[in-house]
């Protein structure tokens, strides 16, 4: 597995990784309602393409070239998206993204990372030193989907 920048024409297979983390992994802690609302299938895809392509994530990609996960971390220390293929748990593509998402942020001279954690996500991020800031309960399509602030400071 390697770990590269976001190209253009990954948005269809990092759709596939962010629908499946949310509908195998993330359904155990969320109702049907609230899976359907934060990852439907009919989702705008011209709205999809766009949004990677202004957070412009690294990509874990299998030797083999299929992608696995992805993640970002904006110039503001904030991860929008963080996500590994619900087909792949486990298997170190979290922990090798996490990692990246640190060298960047150091490169940048961040002085801290926040997030919004979904529930599923919580123990990972705490696991990488982040800490619960605020419980939150944002709204997807008239869809509560509590979820939580997280934050870790950095040393330089």
């Amino acid at each position: 597995m390697r770990i590269r920048r976001f190209r253009l024409g990954d948005e269809p297979a990092l759709f596939q990784v962010f629908h499946s983390s949310i509908h195998l992994v993330a359904a155990r802690d969320y109702t049907a309602e609230q899976i359907e609302a934060w990852a439907p299938a009919d989702l705008d895809q011209d709205i999809w393409r766009e949004r990677m392509r202004t957070i412009r994530p690294f990509v874990a990609e299998l030797a083999s070239g299929g992608i696995v996960g992805y993640a970002d971390v904006q110039e503001s220390g904030y991860i929008d998206h963080f996500f590994v293929s619900g087909h792949h748990p486990r298997r170190g593509i979290g922990q090798a993204l996490m990692a990246r998402i640190h060298e960047e942020a150091a490169r940048l001279g961040l002085t801290e990372l926040t997030s919004d954690v979904s529930r599923s996500a919580q123990p990972f991020y705490a696991h990488h030193g982040f800490e619960i800031v605020e419980l939150r309960y944002p709204e997807r399509r008239g869809v509560v989907i509590p979820n939580a602030l997280m934050r870790k400071r950095l040393t330089r």
